[in-house]
């Protein structure tokens, strides 16, 4: 994922987005904020697929968090197991 296209993504869907480099750290790496329009929500990403999960989260009030849990669960046993 490109961080500009989601970028574009939030802020048609009304929110804000930022990123700062991270501080204390060697690596090239970033620290996300994102924020609804009116304030009413936040939150604190580290990587552009985690900024766009959460916002994605917060517009479907966790509808699929539960699928996602499982899915990623899933993933680190295929990975371990290979």
């Amino acid at each position: 994922m490109k961080w500009s296209e989601i970028k574009k993504w939030a802020k048609d869907k009304g929110y804000n987005v930022s990123r700062d480099k991270a501080e204390n750290t060697d690596e090239y790496t970033y620290e996300y904020t994102w924020t609804k329009d009116d304030e009413s929500a936040g939150g604190l990403s580290t990587s552009v697929k985690d900024l766009a999960t959460d916002i994605y989260n917060h517009m479907t009030d966790n509808k699929h968090l539960n699928h996602q849990l499982q899915y990623e669960k899933e993933v680190k046993i295929d990975h371990f197991i290979q």
